[in-house]
């Protein structure tokens, strides 16, 4: 058996991967990755178009991300949490230069899953209440309570045994509008109305807090209608509700801002971060909030804790990860790409009738296939079985055959390439995604 085997077959052996039956399972097998690129060890080159899972924001293998955590680590590799580090506060102060408004204090956590679930402690332990306000077409993570939170299909393995008081709404989806309506402000309107009922509902005097994206990610990419995240704030402080922003994945650039929510000019009482936050180089995320909430804990226990909280290695890498982004000006770059990004997918329209949608915020976009443009009947329905995402199956194989990485899902397909991405590495990635879509014009059935 050849050394690629040998590793592919070690990893089938003795591992096991999420979100997969384990049998027949053909993972790449990844050698070395540098920039939007990645290299399987048989030296085949991929362009990584979805940034792996939405998270290497500043791009593979930057080496002032090794140093950084060499150096850390030949000074201080661990100390318990209730310490403090160097590393630890400049991070903490980092944050609070750039998130919004008077979000200013971290706890930190391993990852966004746990980010979500320190949130909700915190939100539920601030106000005496319990229950939390999510949207349907979300995912917060695939920890008991994140997951239980969102609406992602995911969570129907373990749905019988749900973490309780999390109430799910609709989310304001223009495109398959649940009302019905014309306009993309109608739709969020509608949203609101119903989000303000679904409290009434339940009894807004036990709502702890409601829980968003900054931006939409893996359920769609939804955008939000203009004014809708400000009318959530209100309908929060009309009730005196608190507001989770999950940033996990629409944090720190990935939108063309640092944070999806910075497009809507509203400040969160807690944000939940990860991902970006050391692109993807360590485990690291961290729960952010106001100073009204920092300042309730002054005299009131902080009862949440994790072993690894503020770990001194991953800090250093985060610390790091966000001054290269600062120095290479990839927020900015996000917001530029992003734009020619629009125009190269509005040229694929043009060229694909199964295109029905394209939404994208920055350089976190997705594209929606359809049958038919008229009645926006989707290529693979949402939570499609097996047997119903053939089309979904044989695109996803032809992308990676030619040579890219992205997430393809029911009739989803994702772009969100690192924020250092250049013109011309975007035409090479539309170029492969271009001969992918022809498979879906093969079932489109419209006129």
């Amino acid at each position: 058996m050849s050394a690629n085997k040998d590793i592919i077959q070690a990893n089938k052996d003795y591992t096991l991967f999420s979100w997969s039956k384990q049998g027949g399972l053909s993972p790449l097998n990844i050698e070395k990755a540098k920039g939007t690129y990645f290299w399987d060890r048989e030296g085949k080159k991929y362009i990584d178009f979805s940034s792996q899972l939405m998270n290497v924001n500043i791009g593979h293998g930057n080496q002032r991300i090794t140093d950084a955590v060499t150096k850390q680590m030949k000074e201080l590799c661990f100390i318990y949490p209730g310490a403090a580090t160097k590393v630890r506060g400049e991070l903490g102060k980092k944050i609070a230069e750039l998130t919004p408004g008077n979000l200013t204090k971290t706890f930190f956590t391993l990852g966004g899953a746990e980010a979500i679930e320190n949130a909700i402690k915190i939100a539920r332990i601030y106000t005496g209440r319990s229950k939390v306000i999510c949207q349907y077409r979300a995912y917060h993570g695939a920890t008991y309570g994140a997951i239980s939170a969102g609406g992602d299909p995911r969570k129907h393995a373990v749905d019988m045994h749900s973490a309780p008081n999390f109430i799910q709404v609709e989310n304001p989806y223009f495109y398959r509008c649940p009302w019905g309506t014309q306009s993309t402000k109608d739709c969020g309107e509608m949203a609101l109305r119903n989000l303000e009922n679904i409290i009434k509902y339940e009894n807004p005097e036990s709502i702890a807090a409601i829980l968003m994206e900054g931006e939409s990610g893996s359920s769609g990419c939804i955008k939000y209608p203009k004014n809708y995240w400000q009318g959530v704030r209100k309908i929060a402080d009309k009730y005196g509700i608190l507001l989770i922003a999950d940033e996990v994945m629409s944090g720190f650039g990935r939108t063309g801002k640092w944070f999806g929510i910075d497009h809507h000019n509203v400040t969160p009482d807690i944000m939940a971060i990860a991902k970006g936050l050391t692109s993807g180089y360590l485990p690291l995320g961290g729960t952010v909030v106001t100073d009204t909430i920092a300042n309730f804990f002054e005299e009131k226990p902080l009862i949440i804790g994790l072993t690894y909280s503020a770990h001194a290695v991953a800090c250093a890498a985060a610390l790091e990860n966000l001054n290269i982004m600062q120095d290479e000006n990839m927020v900015e770059n996000a917001a530029t790409m992003g734009k020619y990004m629009n125009e190269k997918v509005a040229t694929l329209k043009t060229k694909h009738p199964s295109i029905g949608d394209w939404r994208n915020t920055g350089l976190l976009g997705c594209i929606e296939l359809v049958k038919d443009k008229l009645t926006k009947e989707p290529l693979t329905p949402w939570n499609g079985k097996p047997h119903e995402s053939e089309a979904t199956y044989k695109i996803a194989k032809k992308i990676r055959e030619l040579g890219m990485f992205t997430f393809v899902k029911w009739n989803f397909i994702f772009i969100a390439p690192p924020l250092n991405v250049t013109k011309q590495e975007i035409d090479e990635g539309i170029e492969i995604l271009s001969e992918a879509i022809k498979i879906a014009d093969e079932y489109y059935t419209g006129k």
